[in-house]
């Protein structure tokens, strides 16, 4: 099919670069187009690593607004949600009603000139529209086109895709919380932002196989399956002995000293992982025995005796601070750290030179934790305002891959 030209409308620039985000200059994924009619976390996290690496993504969102941006408290100084703005930097908005014939046709005119589209609406949604992935393709053969669901698209289609349900039917809050307490929950939507980058995975993946093929594909990707796979060790062991692991607290099912301990004055973590760190252990704890002591010489028998060793290095941390703990044990080479708070966190990874904040218009948003030895993630703009780029087209291309013109929308 033929392309609409390639111009950009409505689109005035904001950022430290002094241009809007996926330019033709920028970053290694630049002349990427991404259809992005994605919502609250799973969709949107993906969609912002790709635009941070230089792909051009319009976000399109109803006329009343991704949800997010009306989860508030707490606001940035633009007023912007923080939620909303943790994954949408790098984007320009466009909101359209899907419910009147002129959204619905630059819906899917974005759609079928984009490289990727990605949705994470119920199963169904989009078919109504006539923007699933069989129409989509019809016009436009090598969209690479990402769907994102809760449970999929056969049986689990009606439910709901909620990250807290996920957490609970998928298993992992029965391995999270004290051995006598409830069943917990992670801090953060950790579902959803391990869905998000098996979704970029899956994206790029296909990507690169339309280099190959020429044909574009459809990616599917949904919480519960990105869940079961993130439980590695817990869900083998479950697969091996037929037995569903407990609830540990801030234990390992299979190593010790491997825990949460506390010292004079707050927490540290203490993760021992061979023999060589235990005796490198008790020998800055003044207990250079018990790494002879039968019931600790080994990791299984550790495990076994995890209680008794509990208690007897409890009692030697109780003379020191945890700081001071940390630092010689990390002098030492046996793994060790405060249990930090979120802002203790930040400040720690800087110290290490991680660079884990970027600046936006004098914002800070944490930066993209991908490094490419040939580039860099970049951050040009701010989340965008509701339908700030109303009318916006791609961004042009000053380069054109070499491709057969008659397989559609370039590369």
């Amino acid at each position: 099919m033929h392309e609409r030209p390639e111009t950009t409308t409505g689109d005035a620039p904001r950022g430290a670069a002094g241009g809007a985000p996926g330019g033709p200059d920028h970053g290694v994924l630049a002349g990427l187009r991404v259809a992005d009619f994605s919502r609250v976390l799973a969709g949107p996290y993906a969609t912002m690593m790709l635009a941070d690496y230089g792909a051009d993504v319009i976000k399109i969102e109803p006329p009343t607004g991704d949800d997010t941006r009306h989860w508030k408290p707490p606001v940035d100084a633009n007023g912007t949600a923080t939620y909303f703005g943790s994954v949408n930097r790098n984007k320009r908005s466009v909101a359209l009603d899907l419910a009147t014939e002129e959204g619905l046709a630059e819906a899917r005119r974005l759609a079928a000139t984009a490289d990727v589209v990605i949705e994470n609406f119920r199963p169904g949604v989009m078919r109504r529209f006539g923007l699933d992935h069989d129409a989509v393709r019809a016009a436009n053969p090598r969209v690479v086109y990402c769907s994102i669901t809760g449970f999929g698209a056969g049986e689990g289609a009606g439910l709901a895709g909620y990250d807290l349900l996920v957490q609970a039917v998928g298993g992992l809050m029965s391995i999270t919380g004290e051995p006598e307490g409830e069943p917990s929950k992670a801090g953060v939507a950790l579902v959803d932002v391990l869905c998000a980058q098996n979704a970029l995975a899956g994206i790029l993946l296909a990507l690169r196989d339309r280099d190959r093929t020429g044909e574009g594909a459809h990616v599917e990707i949904n919480l519960m399956q990105s869940l079961l796979s993130a439980l590695t060790n817990q869900a083998a062991s479950t697969l091996v002995t037929g037995r569903a692991p407990r609830r540990l607290g801030n234990q390992h099912p299979s190593i010790a000293p491997y825990a949460v301990f506390p010292a004079a004055d707050r927490d540290l973590v203490i993760a021992v992982g061979n023999d060589k760190q235990f005796r490198a252990l008790t020998a800055i704890l003044g207990l250079p025995g018990l790494a002879d002591d039968p019931r600790y010489a080994t990791n299984e028998a550790r495990v076994a005796h995890r209680e008794h060793l509990r208690a007897e290095i409890e009692g030697a941390l109780a003379g020191a601070r945890a700081a001071v703990w940390a630092e010689r044990f990390s002098e030492a080479g046996v793994p060790a750290g405060l249990v930090n708070d979120v802002a203790e966190a930040i400040a720690f990874a800087e110290s290490l030179g991680l660079e884990p904040v970027a600046a936006i218009d004098g914002s800070r948003t944490v930066a993209n934790p991908i490094r490419l030895s040939s580039a860099s993630a970049r951050y040009l703009t701010p989340p965008p305002r509701l339908d700030e780029h109303a009318g916006a087209d791609w961004h042009p291309v000053t380069s054109e891959p070499t491709a057969d013109p008659s397989k559609g929308p370039r590369a």
